[in-house]
């Protein structure tokens, strides 16, 4: 990881590089869903999962691939009202090491709540105050992930009635098992903005794969579905 001082140092500063290397092409989000209805087991595969998915071959090579701008990541788990916590600050990924730091970190992630209800519009509202806080990127991207509806104070759309999302992405990525009402939720509440989409897992154990095809076509900013041939790393 790279403190965010030294990040516009060196955008504004180099004269050495050239200029696409100092463009950030994307400012992207990953918010945890961290409610009472992820049980420690289902955390833990979140957790790794995540970990693994940046990790991943294929979206490695979409994070560094063309030169054509680096990406700024921040990570945060959301459950309650005010129940956020930062677990990965806006890290700049430019470089095999970088992606190593920034996995590494997300694999010893510590739980920060496990009690409380599932208030998806602060946890918008929080992703948002984030990326204002980002690099200046080309793209804005929320990718969220959970296994339920909203069911505390208000929900996405009124997050994005009355707030700032009009240049912001938010994607979901769906756990599917716990709320047979989540899917079409997330597709009629969640789904924002340009090229906004939404994926889904099949149950917690799946979270990782469907993680890594997210990251890779939210990386690649391209329309391929769920057919991305992803699995585990050998």
């Amino acid at each position: 990881m790279r403190p965010i001082a030294w990040v516009f140092a060196l955008i504004m500063g180099s004269a050495t590089t050239g200029a696409f290397a100092s463009e950030c092409r994307l400012a992207l989000v990953l918010a945890l869903d961290v409610s009472s209805s992820v049980d420690a087991q289902e955390y833990d595969l979140q957790r790794v999962g995540l970990a693994a998915a940046l990790d991943a071959d294929d979206v490695r090579h979409a994070i560094l691939a063309g030169g054509s701008g680096y990406v700024a990541l921040s990570v945060f788990e959301w459950s309650g009202f005010t129940q956020h916590d930062l677990k990965l600050d806006w890290t700049i990924l430019d470089s095999q090491s970088a992606i190593t730091d920034a996995a590494g970190v997300l694999a010893k992630m510590q739980r920060s709540e496990d009690e409380f209800p599932t208030s998806m519009g602060a946890a918008m509202v929080y992703a948002a105050g984030l990326l204002k806080q980002a690099p200046r990127c080309r793209r804005q991207v929320i990718d969220v992930s959970g296994d339920g509806i909203n069911n505390y104070r208000y929900g996405p759309r009124t997050a994005y009635r009355h707030f700032p999302f009009q240049d912001i992405t938010v994607n979901g990525l769906v756990i599917l098992g716990h709320d047979p009402n989540v899917l079409p939720f997330y597709r009629a509440n969640v789904a924002h903005g340009a090229g906004a989409f939404v994926m889904t897992a099949q149950g917690f154990d799946q979270f990782r794969n469907a993680m890594t095809r997210k990251l890779y076509r939210e990386i690649n900013d391209a329309v391929i579905g769920q057919a991305i041939p992803v699995g585990p790393k050998g």
